[in-house]
């Protein structure tokens, strides 16, 4: 059928999109951890695939809405699509975004241990990422529910982070690095914010009805 065809086809190329994302996070990341302005320009480039593959998606989402007549299981797979196309999206600008702050401070001094903590949580946001895409992929609902667990690790390195910033901003040298850095981390937990994200995605296509696992909008209690 062609509405069969047609999904199968958006599904397919939100996964490409998948795979450069994660790219990209990989590639940020790299360039915070090596200092590296030049692979960070090469992230920022590489954004307009992403876009270009997002706009594509959101077009054949349309079009197939406006051709077809999608009921029930086949309209949940086409929302929780469009959703999900977004988040990748967002998680692409956020590898932008830590590039673009790895260039800023590409001349400075960096503390080792908080870049050791930046690695850890970019490896765990890039890994969040897979199983999500894995998940929706498998149609795996333990796969998706398995974000939340992942999602408390990077919140706590996050913590390590802030805990250690306290005492490096002391020395004026990485006032500027540091502050950098914060956004840095934050924009790293919200790349695992968004994998969880699309989890409850693959949830709500599987069961049809939609849940928050966690408020990943607010840190866990210690």
């Amino acid at each position: 059928m062609a509405i069969d065809e047609g999904l199968s086809r958006i599904e397919a190329q939100l996964q490409e999109e998948g795979q450069r994302v994660l790219s990209a996070v990989r590639g940020a990341i790299r360039a915070l951890e090596e200092a590296d302005p030049e692979l960070a320009d090469e992230v920022i480039a590489f954004d307009d695939e992403i876009d270009r593959l997002f706009v594509g998606i959101e077009s054949s989402i349309q079009a197939l809405l406006a051709l077809q007549t999608p009921v029930a299981r086949d309209l949940r797979l086409l929302l929780a699509m469009l959703h999900i196309n977004l988040l990748l999206e967002r998680s692409g600008d956020g590898s932008v975004t830590v590039a673009k702050l790895t260039k800023l401070v590409a001349e400075a001094d960096p503390d080792p241990a908080l870049v050791e903590v930046l690695v850890e949580m970019g490896e765990r946001a890039e890994e969040m990422l897979r199983v999500a895409l894995d998940s929706f992929d498998r149609r795996d609902l333990a796969g998706a529910e398995s974000l939340v667990a992942l999602d408390e690790l990077i919140d706590r390195s996050n913590r390590r982070f802030v805990e250690r910033l306290v005492d490096v901003m002391a020395e004026p040298t990485l006032r500027e690095w540091g502050l950098r850095m914060v956004v840095a981390a934050r924009t790293i937990e919200r790349i695992g914010d968004r994998a969880v994200d699309i989890g409850e995605q693959t949830a709500y296509l599987l069961t049809a009805e939609f849940r928050e696992f966690t408020d990943a909008s607010h840190p866990a209690s210690p």
